[in-house]
């Protein structure tokens, strides 16, 4: 019941804004650019401040010195109060512009997380305002205009943006940036825009205030009629809709009726106001006219309507000025004669000059070389002032009423005027640059109902809004003396946006009914882009003398402080509190101040008690009509709530427990219980430890009475609702009533009795008992069998209840009381409580549905089996979810990729659809970083042997470290196979592998650095034994996640026409160079597997996929292995296309070998790249070019170079690696590439052999040597290379003799040179 805050809408790209218009400013201080850009608004004031206030120049010195650090934070820089900004008052356009460019921020509805609607202001239009040269924007206004039609009458239309500029002209636009006309009314600049609207008067002798627009210049005051501007907008609106669908660019708008005035005998103005038509009353006539007139004046009984102009600046510091209306004589004053005959040549002149708009650029070159004529301003004289010759007013703001206005000067003072009057009645100081606006609040109608008076106007209160930058506060102050009764701490850089007017275009008549709500003060935060309203209750303008809603509200805030004392002791607590709740009269600040008490956590019960009962006493003792039915209901509920809350906490309290009944054995479940133990153990071991958390968030804490307060509610028909809100405060609800019946420490049949007295319906008590076992799984976990008697007994006691059960439920259909233990078990992540609760309801539902077959004396089997059918499924769902769940639950090894444990239950797997469950797996096999070959060979002892279903538990503390990482590891391999055997379609080798295949490949699109992850999805496809499955995942897998970066590989590789470096293979194709050659190898790999298995896919028919019976109800995305069934065949040749040129790509990069990839192929070649798979594309065929295989050729032989050269000394014996540049299988790789390129192999073996011998290889020389067709021309070439070696052996020769040396010049020169 305070002032408050409100954000009620958001800015969106503010950042975009900001960036749009400094986009061209260089890194200087804002101080400084403000400072030459506010044109005659700013005046250099050091001088004089300095002298006149040397107490404050410290604090103003302080202030600017961190202004300036805050300003190089940049994100918090004041760019906006170098803006001029101005807000619809619809508060659904906004606009920001600076210099020449502006802004345009239309509202637009967007959903939140929570799916709750809200407004944001989103840019709309960007652009440059200004078509002269040099003239910036320095004044701006949105002004509404009201629709016409009948269905949507007194509603906003759509907004005209005004904007004035140093050039003295005066343009109109649309929301979207479109020029609507443009005027130029004086040759000077356009200091300040403002609007006046239609106002509905509060009392019947109220003036009716006309519309207009007005427009201040140095020495000038323009206002145009609002009535004119209205028609005149919107007839330029349609003209322009016309316009652009007939294609003619000029338009020539209708006429505009306006007054000019000259403003006389002030120095420097800056603001104004324009207050609107007043007339004197008959003693004010009189005193004027004999102030004026002297004593021979003359008075009429008719006194003149004036204009009243209110201006601020210098010299005097505050000007009024009064234009008489109309042509009658002047009475009073030789001014008010002086003006009245220039009215007739001055008022209502129509406008002259049109500019037109939308023209070509040539036709825009004439009007701007030639500005239109200007019509002479009609002198007006100030009538009076406040002189202060020192002050200078920067600012006037006036209140919506119209009879007071707060000015702001250079001196940090706020002063405040009432108009009527002319008088300043109060002044604020210390607020420096400060911004001003208004708020008028009505009052409640609730309030005034039932008083005599309630037929009269409303009552309203006017507060003023300050906003001090300097000290980044926001105060509210009630007029006209009254004290401050709000103020906020907000940022140093706001704007405070109020803009006194409305909508333009209502009148008397369209304004019945009206209820449209505008914003009448706006706070914008440039940082966070919120837009906040002030939100003051009415009675904050009342005195606490006069208003008994004050007095009320002092009572409370003295409650209000009593409750949050923690000194004072319970008896005076108690006996204070319930005096200030009796004392209060009014019944809704009464209901407040008892909610109040209610929800303080410090209050014990009984005082709760006490107090509540001595209320509700008090109420009853009254007279009916005087008591508030809505109080006496909620003190009735409350004390009902507070009796319940006390019985149960007594009952958890009380020594003596009931003893369970001999019926209340387990008779029934102790063979399920038996038959999971072992895997309910094995849960229990890997259920996550506890972490750190507070004493008050602890399940053992008791629940307050003011939580339990809050979480129910009673009915009319006296029942008690719970309230569901948080899971968190359901949780604690439950364990507060059930947890210690559920231990055996409390009577539970009589804590049900007592929630059934208490009219809480059986399926509520229901829910929260669910609720809090599947909490508390841990605990349950402890004591298994005697937790499981206790819910049991809990049940059946709930079971009871009236309306549990219905007592005309048809057996042959599904009781809606055991559906919900199930759709509560089914969507539970706890899977072993989920499985107890299930047994435990089983065997419960099979008593109930026994008991009432033989009450009928008669068999009815389907029944039996229809109701529990239900639960043999659910039992068995749930038994396999606890065995997964238990595998998921497996800790990672050290150094593996870990992450979030996934929770599963049935639910998400039904909705996971047929591969719901092999892609848990497969996210678990992820985790755990078990290799393609571990997991085939886990996967082969499920076809060689039986997995038992008990697996022993193993003493872990006493083996050594060795033996207890094997044995875990060991313990997981059986986890997973007892998984597999309770999925054998769901969890087969080729679905499993298949889901696996996608996962790592997933999870290398997130990181393409990882390698390893592409390695080990092409592994685990390789295990894939169905050629179909095979082929379709394959497709999926290039379409979805490899084709697009390996083309960007390829055009990068073709445009540096090498191996590309780190940086620009991060830039271009997402990951390092290393790791891109990973990539390209794997993609080797991956078309191979397609061009076998579809070399396969005839041979085999495909397999049939089926699911377990308990789960064919999984509906959701189908299975990976599905998917790839549905996927179209390849074409060959196509694959084999995109193998050829990925092997070359692999081979340029590991070997660092110059080449463009694109010239290795001709036209046809290169169009057939990057195409579908599945499409049939025009091959290369016939003989290659021999310049294009002479390309190829020398590519392949630098490959084949690369390999001889990456090869270890000749000494080494080490084995060859399997994979990198120096494998042993990159000769075999070129010799099958050069028979698909057309090389000749023949030349390929023997420069392999060259290049062996001449690396000193002589063994693997001899090998390939063998298989040369061509003994000639190699004999050629080793002989050449004979001679180099022995060149070589003679020259590096430790004794080299002359024979040595005479042998060496014998040689012929291509020997010599080795």
């Amino acid at each position: 019941m305070s002032c408050s805050l409100f954000e009620f809408c958001r800015l969106q790209e503010f950042k975009t804004v900001r960036d749009f218009l400094f986009r061209n400013e260089k890194s200087e201080p804002v101080e400084e650019k403000s400072q030459t850009e506010d044109n005659e608004l700013s005046w250099d004031t050091s001088d004089w401040e300095s002298a006149w206030e040397g107490g404050d120049n410290k604090e103003e010195e302080s202030t600017s010195d961190k202004k300036v650090a805050d300003d190089a934070g940049g994100q918090g820089e004041p760019w906006l109060q170098d803006c001029v900004v101005s807000l619809s008052p619809c508060a659904d356009l906004l606009v920001v512009a600076r210099e020449q460019k502006a802004a345009f921020l239309s509202a637009k509805w967007r959903t939140d997380d929570s799916g709750r609607e809200e407004m944001t202001l989103g840019v709309s239009w960007t652009g440059t305002l200004s078509t002269e040269e040099g003239e910036c924007v320095s004044s701006t206004i949105c002004i509404p205009l009201a629709s016409q039609k009948r269905s949507s009458t007194g509603r906003p239309d759509w907004t005209c943006v005004v904007v004035g500029f140093t050039s003295g002209y005066v343009r109109f636009y649309t929301e979207s940036g479109v020029l609507l006309l443009a005027q130029l009314l004086h040759e000077d600049p356009v200091l300040r825009l403002k609007c006046r609207t239609y106002e509905i008067p509060r009392h019947p002798g109220v003036t009716e205030q006309h519309e207009e627009l007005s427009i201040l210049y140095p020495a000038a005051m323009v206002t145009i009629d609002g009535f004119s501007l209205f028609q005149s907008l919107r007839a330029c609106r349609n003209q322009v809709a016309r316009a652009a669908a007939a294609g003619n660019d000029v338009i020539q708008p209708p006429p505009l009726a306006y007054k000019k005035w000259g403003l006389q005998e002030m120095d420097t103005i800056v603001d104004h106001s324009s207050v609107g038509i007043m007339t004197l009353c008959v003693f004010d006539q009189m005193k004027n006219a004999s102030i004026l007139g002297g004593f021979n004046a003359s008075v009429k009984g008719s006194p003149p309507a004036m204009s009243q102009y209110v201006t601020v600046g210098s010299g005097p510091y505050t000007g009024f000025y009064y234009a008489i209306e109309g042509s009658s004589q002047p009475l009073l004053s030789h001014v008010a004669m002086a003006v009245a005959s220039k009215l007739t040549s001055a008022l209502f002149s129509a406008a002259s000059g049109w500019l037109g708009w939308n023209k070509n650029k040539n036709e825009e070159e004439a009007p701007q070389k030639q500005k239109p004529k200007v019509e002479p301003a009609t002198p007006l004289s100030i009538r009076f002032g406040l002189p202060d010759s020192r002050r200078h007013g920067e600012s006037i703001c006036l209140s919506p009423c119209n009879t007071l206005a707060g000015v702001t000067d250079d001196f940090g003072r706020v002063t405040l005027l009432d108009l009527a009057r002319g008088i300043a009645i109060r002044m604020w100081k210390g607020y420096r640059d400060a911004q001003l606006g208004w708020l008028q609040v009505p009052e409640e109608r609730s309030e005034r109902d039932l008083s005599p008076s309630a037929s009269l106007p409303r009552r309203h209160a006017l507060f003023l809004i300050i906003y001090a930058p300097r000290r980044g506060i926001l105060e509210v102050w009630a007029m006209q003396q009254g004290p401050r009764v709000g103020a906020f701490t907000v940022g140093k850089h706001c704007r405070l946006l109020y803009a006194g007017y409305r909508l333009m275009g209502v009148n008397s008549v369209t304004s019945q009914g009206w209820q449209l709500h505008t914003q009448q003060v706006c706070l914008l935060d440039p940082i966070t882009g919120a837009l906040r309203t002030v939100n003051i209750p009415f009675h904050l303008a009342l005195s606490d003398k006069k208003s008994e809603r004050a007095k009320d509200m002092h009572l409370v805030k003295k409650l209000t402080t009593l409750l949050r004392s923690r000194d004072t002791e319970l008896d005076i607590l108690e006996s204070e509190a319930r005096s200030i709740l009796l004392d209060i009269k009014h019944p809704a600040v009464k209901k407040q101040a008892l909610e109040s008490l209610l929800s303080n956590k410090n209050t014990p019960v009984s005082c709760l008690v006490n107090i509540t009962r001595a209320l509700d006493d008090t109420l009853k003792r009254q007279e009916p009509e005087e008591v508030d039915a809505g109080l006496l209901q909620l003190c009735s509920s409350q004390l009902k709530l507070l009796q319940l809350y006390t019985d149960i906490q007594q009952l958890h309290s009380a020594t003596d427990v009931e003893e369970s009944a001999e019926n209340d054995s387990l008779e029934g479940i102790e063979e399920e219980l038996s038959r999971v133990a072992p895997t309910l153990q094995r849960y229990a071991q890997f259920t996550p430890r506890p972490s750190v958390s507070f004493a008050q968030d602890s399940p053992d804490s008791p629940l307050p009475a003011q939580a339990f307060l809050s979480q129910l509610e009673c009915t009319e028909d006296e029942e008690v609702k719970v309230i569901r809100r948080s899971e968190t405060e359901w949780n604690q609800l439950g364990n507060f009533l059930f947890w210690s019946c559920l231990c055996g420490k409390s009577p539970l049949h009589k804590v049900c009795y007592t929630l059934q007295q208490a009219g809480i319906s059986p399926q509520q008590l229901l829910s929260l008992l669910l609720s809090v076992w599947l909490h508390r799984e841990k605990e349950v976990l402890q004591k298994p069998e005697e937790n499981v008697r206790n819910l049991h007994r809990l049940l059946v006691a709930l079971s009871n209840m009236k309306g549990a059960v219905e007592e005309s439920w048809d057996p042959q259909s599904i009781s809606p009381w055991w559906q919900q233990v199930r759709t509560t078990c089914v969507q539970s992540h706890n899977a072993a409580a989920a499985l107890l609760a299930a047994l435990v309801t089983h065997r419960a539902a099979k008593a109930s549905i026994t008991s009432r077959a033989d009450s009928k004396f008669q068999s009815e089997w389907e029944a039996v089996s229809l109701e529990l059918e239900q639960w043999v499924v659910c039992v068995r769902q749930l038994e396999d979810v606890l065995v997964l769940q238990t595998l998921l639950l497996v800790p990672p090894p050290p150094g593996a990729t870990g992450g979030a444990t996934v929770q599963c239950s049935i639910k998400t797997l039904l909705e996971g659809g047929t591969g719901g469950i092999a892609d848990s797996v497969s996210k678990w096999v992820f985790r755990q970083d078990i290799s393609p070959e571990r997991l085939k060979e886990i996967l082969q002892k499920r076809g060689n042997k039986e997995a038992d279903d008990n697996v022993e538990q193993r003493d872990e503390e006493e083996r050594h470290e060795k033996e207890k990482s094997q044995e875990d590891t060991d313990r997981t391999a059986e986890l997973l196979l007892a998984l597999c055997q309770r999925f054998p379609h769901s969890l087969s080798p080729d679905f499993l592998f298949a889901h696996c295949c996608w996962e790592y490949v997933v999870q290398w699109n997130k990181d393409p650095e990882e390698g390893q992850y592409l390695c080990w999805s092409v592994e685990h496809l390789k295990m894939v034994s169905s050629p179909h499955i095979q082929q379709g995942v394959c497709t999926m897998m290039w379409s979805t996640f490899i084709v697009k970066r390996f083309s960007a590989a390829t055009f990068l590789m073709e445009k540096v026409g090498k191996a590309p470096k780190d940086r620009l293979c991060r830039r271009d194709v997402g990951m390092g160079d290393k790791a891109m050659t990973s990539f390209l190898g794997c993609c080797v790999q991956l078309l191979n597997i397609l061009m076998e298995a579809d070399s396969a896919v005839e041979e085999v028919s495909a397999p049939e996929l089926s699911i377990e019976e308990a789960w064919s109800g999984a509906e959701g995305p189908a299975s990976i292995a599905e998917l790839a069934l549905e996927q179209k065949g390849v074409h060959y040749p196509l694959v084999q296309h995109h193998c050829l040129l990925a092997s070359l790509l692999h081979a340029a990069m590991t070997f660092s070998v110059k080449v463009k990839p694109f010239s290795l192929f001709d036209s046809k070649g290169k169009n057939a790249f990057f195409r579908d798979l599945t499409t049939i594309q025009l091959m290369p065929s016939g003989d290659m070019d021999p310049g294009l295989v002479s390309v190829r050729q020398e590519f392949l032989l630098r490959v084949l170079t690369g390999w001889v050269q990456a090869i270890d000394d000749p000494s080494s014996s080490t084995p060859l690696p399997s994979s990198g540049p120096r494998a042993e299988w990159w000769p075999s790789l070129c010799l099958e590439l050069g028979s698909l390129l057309q090389v000749n192999p023949d030349i390929l073996r023997r420069h392999l052999v060259c290049e062996l011998y001449s690396q000193g290889l002589d063994l693997r020389a001899e090998e390939v040597m063998l298989e040369v067709e061509d003994k000639d021309v190699l004999g050629s070439q080793l002989l050449v290379l004979t001679g180099q070696r022995l060149s070589y052996s003679l020259l590096h020769s430790q004794n080299q003799t002359q024979a040595a040396m005479e042998l060496l010049a014998r040689l012929p020169p291509p020997s010599a040179r080795g």
